[in-house]
């Protein structure tokens, strides 16, 4: 049996199934999801994220950490967390980045949110001479200062999407006909968390709602609040959701999202403005959207990338040049990924953002 059987045995009992459930069995199911059964980052994999580009990413955000840390008085002893930790080079970067921080690495507790199998293994080669602790979910995270890292993360949660009708809604559907797989719309319905759209949206517009962002974010907020810390959210997305941006990526190319599922990477933008509202509500402060490439331009990366140019020529100078512009560029991820922070209504927010 493979993913797809499964799936066409799902939708003959069900019926057709909501964006959010076909994404969460292409990614997450313990048997065919892409998650699940493969490292899937890097050249030989399906993408490439900002820490496999450059140490640079992973070195700055630890300071940036690190330093949020020290204004909050260090606590000690505290989480030190990373959401989806990929192979683990963001957490290497910055765990060597920080360990001249006084005190950082002695009151820190590591704690690492991945449900891959194979990804765990990745991370505990990576960060040999630490000792991790591995969590399925936030909410297993210590009730102690807070300080988290999530690069990539909210993206590959499953959405719904709905297109509006009138005053109603249609949710978009993935069923099974002529023998493949199939988008398709269900009956026109109120969406009580849609009646805010209205408003900013004309019929045939397409609205994706994460319905577990809020959860997560309000997990972490609510540590954040009760007992301090910061949270560094690194996605790509905008303030507001609007119109669809489901992309599947197989092999570094773009792919069709019901092609081979379970074989290619599902991805949707993140909606800010969804995370801010669960913050609040948890009484967490947050910062601007601010973008990536500001948000490291702020940090320093051009002086970082200068010193790790000196002693280059060159293939490997080439080479950093190449990261520092991909990572920076408005016309690369500069513009596209935004970063959020997270952080206590008496504290000031992390380095390189503003309230």
């Amino acid at each position: 049996m493979s993913l797809l059987d499964h799936l066409i045995a799902r939708i003959d009992i069900d019926g057709p199934l909501s964006l959010a459930d076909y994404m969460a069995e292409c990614l997450l199911n313990p048997k065919y999801g892409y998650y699940t059964t493969r490292s899937p980052i890097g050249a030989a994999g399906d993408f490439t994220t900002a820490p496999e580009i450059s140490q640079m990413f992973g070195e700055l955000l630890g300071l940036c950490l690190a330093q949020a840390w020290m204004d909050q008085g260090s606590p000690a002893p505290f989480t030190l967390a990373e959401l989806g930790p990929g192979r683990g080079t963001l957490m290497a970067d910055f765990l060597r980045a920080t360990r001249a921080v006084p005190g950082f690495h002695k009151a820190m507790d590591l704690h690492l949110v991945e449900a891959s199998p194979a990804l765990r293994k990745a991370q505990a080669e990576a960060l040999q001479g630490h000792s991790p602790e591995w969590h399925d979910s936030i909410e297993a995270l210590p009730q102690q200062p807070l300080f988290v890292v999530a690069n990539e993360f909210f993206d590959a949660l499953p959405v719904r999407q709905f297109l509006r009708d009138g005053s109603g809604w249609r949710e978009k559907r993935v069923g099974f006909s002529d023998g493949a797989l199939s988008f398709g719309l269900g009956p026109i319905a109120q969406q009580t968390a849609l009646a805010h759209r209205v408003e900013d949206t004309r019929d045939g517009d397409l609205i994706e709602i994460c319905e577990a962002a809020a959860p997560i974010t309000t997990a972490l907020a609510e540590r954040i609040t009760a007992h301090g810390g910061a949270a560094l959210i690194i996605d790509y997305g905008d303030w507001r959701s609007l119109g669809d941006t489901l992309q599947a990526l197989r092999y570094h190319a773009p792919s069709d999202p019901l092609d081979a599922p379970g074989m290619a990477d599902l991805t949707t933008h993140v909606d800010f403005e969804a995370l801010c509202g669960a913050a609040q509500t948890a009484g967490c402060a947050f910062s601007r959207l601010t973008p990536q490439g500001v948000f490291l331009e702020r940090l320093g990366i051009t002086d970082r990338a200068r010193a790790l140019a000196a002693p280059l020529q060159g293939a490997a100078l080439e080479n950093l040049i190449t990261a520092h512009r991909r990572l920076t560029h408005p016309e690369e991820m500069g513009n596209l990924f935004k970063v959020l922070g997270l952080f206590p209504a008496t504290a000031t927010p992390p380095p390189g953002l503003q309230s």
